[in-house]
């Protein structure tokens, strides 16, 4: 299959072979080679990871999660705390942006799973409420 690709004001043609490769139950078309005049084409992001947060710890509470992969700036409340909707819970740095971690709802911490410092990847469970 041929497609026109269309970045800023310059066209590629990019072509496709129709094969199929399955792989643990996901079926994808791989690409062919761009033209070695083309830019680059990007790829589709794999499916996010599942959490790491064991099914038992997500049965207790609501887990709140990494919504990029960053750095804990700080972790803004301690266990057994109340919460409210909207209370910031942690603040998450991520492309040189701080993002505040809310709470979606009211209830009281039952875990931290994170601290100051600590790399995190999306979808990683930062405290559970």
């Amino acid at each position: 299959m041929k497609y026109v690709i269309t970045l800023g004001s310059k066209q590629y043609e990019v072509e496709v072979e129709e094969s199929e490769v399955i792989l643990s139950g996901v079926t994808e078309a791989p690409a062919a080679a761009a033209p070695a005049s083309a830019a680059p084409v990007a790829q589709m992001p794999a499916p996010a990871a599942q959490s790491a947060v064991p099914a038992a710890v997500a049965a207790e509470g609501i887990v709140i999660a990494a919504p990029m992969p960053g750095t804990i700036l700080s972790v803004n409340v301690a266990l057994g705390d109340a919460v409210k909707a909207g209370q910031v819970l942690a603040v998450l740095e991520a492309m040189k942006m701080e993002n505040e971690i809310s709470a979606p709802s009211d209830g009281v911490v039952k875990q931290i799973l994170t601290t100051k410092g600590a790399a995190v990847d999306t979808d990683d469970a930062l405290v559970v409420i």
